[in-house]
């Protein structure tokens, strides 16, 4: 058997593979494309994202996870077992040992589907895994010592803020508030400001390209297509970075105010390390233009954003590997009856 040890972060808007000794082989958008009329899946990943918002009445794109949680079990465990597949090989007897990601907010039902999930997509023992101690260990942080760091992690569905000293979450906030909060941000604005409707894939394209979350230096436009809901037509406009900013603020608003909030619920010693060492940032959202100075501003705290930031929980979850008698003690592992 090639391999027996893989990482997973199971994510709202990707799901990213890392195999031992590997690094990440995988990357692909969770969305899954079915057909309603005989509930075959179709097309799974990257192939399934080009389909949203294009699809006939009988094909539908889904997402089976929101928020950071499962919210369609079957479609998560069938997604699962393609990537899993992909990324390892279709042996029968592969059953490989599974690093599992969840947010630090989960309840136990939301540990059981995930760690159930994963068991049926082919895992032989399943470990969980907090994100941002995950991202934390991706970011080339040093959890062990009794320094506290504190780690911000973006994703599509949650932004995970915690604070970790001794291998440990100390203090930890989980908002429902991330990437794909972004988006409909954009495109509640659009309707809006402009009266123009646009769809999740546009609203991502003017995110990564001129969103921002702190005033540019330079002003930046960009030619918007969707269409204009007085006339029902087709319709291009222009929209700034600056606008971008404005349509942002209240996401954004609520990460700032939740990091403050765990900075005041943090021991003393350790906000003076926090202070001294500064804040990681992680995950896709990381990549937001200006994030790191938005936080860095309401917290007065020097911010970085880790070095490709979207990895860092996969990466994370591989190094944990080396790891499992710990992980096989950690109170997330820790089964409990369920009645």
């Amino acid at each position: 058997m090639a391999f027996t040890e893989i990482g997973i972060d199971l994510g709202t808007a990707n799901v990213l593979v890392y195999i031992k000794n590997k690094g990440v082989v995988l990357n692909e958008p969770s969305v899954v494309a079915i057909n309603k009329d005989t509930n075959e899946i179709l097309a799974v990943g990257e192939e399934a994202r080009q389909m949203l918002g294009r699809t006939p009445a009988n094909i539908v794109a889904v997402r089976p996870l929101r928020d950071g949680v499962i919210s369609d079990y079957d479609i998560t465990e069938k997604m699962l077992k393609y990537f899993i597949r992909k990324a390892c090989g279709s042996s029968r007897f592969f059953k490989p040992r599974i690093m599992i990601c969840v947010p630090s907010g989960v309840t136990e039902v939301e540990k059981r589907a995930v760690r159930e999930a994963a068991e049926q997509a082919g895992g032989k023992m399943v470990y969980l895994m907090e994100e941002p101690v995950a991202a934390a260990i991706g970011a080339g942080l040093d959890i062990t010592r009794p320094d506290g760091n504190m780690v911000i992690d973006i994703g599509g569905g949650t932004t995970d803020i915690a604070v970790i000293a001794l291998g440990g979450i100390v203090q930890s906030a989980s908002v429902k508030v991330a990437g794909d909060k972004f988006d409909e941000a954009i495109i509640k604005y659009m309707r809006k400001e402009h009266k123009l409707y646009i769809g999740e894939r546009t609203a991502e394209e003017m995110k990564k390209s001129i969103g921002t979350a702190y005033p540019r230096e330079e002003l930046i436009v960009q030619e918007c297509r969707g269409r204009d809901l007085v006339t029902g037509l087709p319709k291009n406009i222009e929209i700034t970075s600056k606008e971008m900013l404005e349509a942002l603020d209240d996401p954004l608003q609520i990460i700032c105010e939740a990091v403050h909030g765990v900075l005041e619920k943090t021991p003393p010693e350790l906000a003076a390390d926090i202070s001294n060492i500064g804040i990681v940032v992680t995950g896709g959202g990381a990549l937001l233009n200006g994030i790191d100075r938005r936080i860095e501003e309401r917290t007065g705290i020097k911010v970085t954003v880790a070095e490709e930031p979207k990895l860092c929980v996969a990466v994370g979850t591989g190094k944990a590997l080396d790891s499992l008698e710990f992980w096989q003690n950690d109170k997330i592992n820790q089964r409990k009856p369920y009645i």
